[in-house]
């Protein structure tokens, strides 16, 4: 059976010497040969370096959250997908909701990042989902529950089909889609089972319908504020293929407890 995934973004946290102990910690915890499931450390570009030898020898992969959409030139600030290899990456996120809805970044953007990141050989995790507006946007836009969920759903598809659409079916083996309702964000509010259940059969479906093939076979991640307190609901759900997990990937035993409760 295919392993579920882990993956914590560290966002814009930690220094040199914090990143080294937070990365030991969890390979401490873990053991090397960890393999109930598959883990990715996603620090900022500026402890690539650290993280990536201490998790040398590790079943833990590195990833980079970020990634520009050409192989090199004068674009002063952007890192590339050749650089982010150089650095150990197999992984990248692109898509994260903060880089969409605070930095403004456009499904073409993101579309180019994410066809040059393929061609040079990583794996990547495309995040989609829905705003606190658009969904209650949706939840006001029509009495009548088909029509409901076709406005509920229309960010996420338009994000994926912006992404995704004339992708040789091959790649998407490449490729992770993580479900991330900015709504449930920091914000207090959690989605239920049933919520997660919904949106993640739907984007199932509509894998399935893009890519006939293997589509079925994409791994579905959960990105909704992860900690240990909500992991078993989460991965209750049976399309749930694992987590993103923000703010609780900072702490080593929060995101050890998490883990183990993915991996069983």
């Amino acid at each position: 059976m295919d392993k579920k995934l882990v993956v914590g973004n560290w966002k814009m946290n930690l220094l040199r010497e914090e990143a080294l102990e937070l990365s030991g910690a969890i390979v401490s915890l873990l053991g090397e040969d960890y393999d109930a499931c598959q883990v990715v450390l996603v620090p900022p570009y500026t402890v690539l370096d650290v993280v990536g030898r201490r998790i040398s020898g590790s079943n833990i992969d590195l990833g980079a959250q970020n990634v520009f959409g050409r192989i090199s030139g004068a674009f002063t600030g952007e890192i590339s997908a050749p650089m982010l290899l150089d650095a150990g990456c197999n992984w990248v996120i692109i898509g994260h909701s903060e880089r969409r809805h605070i930095l403004g970044e456009t499904d073409e953007q993101i579309r180019e990042k994410l066809l040059l990141s393929i061609s040079c050989g990583l794996k990547i995790i495309l995040c989609v989902g829905e705003t606190e507006v658009q969904r209650e946007e949706a939840i006001r836009g029509s009495e009548d529950i088909s029509a409901r969920k076709e406005l509920l759903f229309s960010p996420t598809k338009t994000q994926i089909e912006n992404a995704l659409h004339d992708l040789d079916e091959e790649r998407i083996s490449d490729i992770v889609i993580a479900y991330e309702p900015v709504w449930a964000i920091g914000t207090g509010k959690n989605a239920t089972s049933s919520e997660i259940a919904e949106v993640h059969g739907y984007i199932r479906e509509l894998l399935t319908e893009m890519f006939p093939g293997l589509g079925g076979s994409v791994k579905v991640l959960y990105g909704g504020s992860v900690k240990t307190g909500n992991i078993e609901k989460i991965m209750s759900v049976d399309e749930v293929g694992g987590v993103l997990v923000g703010g609780a990937s900072l702490s080593a035993d929060s995101f050890f407890r998490i883990i183990k409760s993915v991996g069983g």
